[in-house]
């Protein structure tokens, strides 16, 4: 059985699917589980072109998406303590892929979770790349993807 669990989380239905895949699961209370938001930069600040000008507006966006899902990882959080699990949430800022293989190293988790939408159009899918597909390249660790179950 998984003894730490990183879980990606920011809110979305996609995200929710992933967390209730974690309930499901029926972990022992001795699993600890890794929820981890993060908030993604604008483009042009991972490769670093930006005008100075622009600054304080991109601070205030990112401290106000940091707020957002700091609340969102707390009712996260909040769902899986009620089920009897012991969670240990992570806020961090970020490339998403990037940062959940950085942390699924770090904690030397077992088992990484993510949701997916099959209603991304494929191009999209294709152009910027999945997640998921990147992830699996990555990590070096389980990986389980989530999927709503259809109706």
């Amino acid at each position: 059985m998984y003894k730490k669990i990183l879980v990606a989380y920011n809110g979305t239905p996609e995200s929710q699917v992933a967390l209730r895949e974690c309930l499901r699961l029926s972990l022992p209370a001795t699993t600890t589980v890794h929820l981890l938001a993060v908030v993604s930069p604008p483009p042009y600040l991972l490769v670093g072109e930006f005008a100075a000008a622009a600054v304080l507006s991109v601070e205030e966006g990112l401290a106000s998406e940091r707020e957002k899902m700091a609340m969102e990882l707390e009712a996260g959080a909040a769902m899986l303590s009620v089920a009897g699990l012991s969670v240990t949430p992570h806020l961090e800022v970020g490339e998403p892929v990037s940062v959940i293989d950085e942390l699924a190293n770090e904690l030397k988790v077992e088992l990484v979770i993510v949701g997916h939408s099959r209603h991304k159009p494929l191009a999209l899918r294709w152009w910027r790349g999945s997640t998921d597909t990147l992830l699996v390249e990555k990590l070096r660790c389980s990986l389980l993807v989530a999927f709503e179950s259809p109706g």
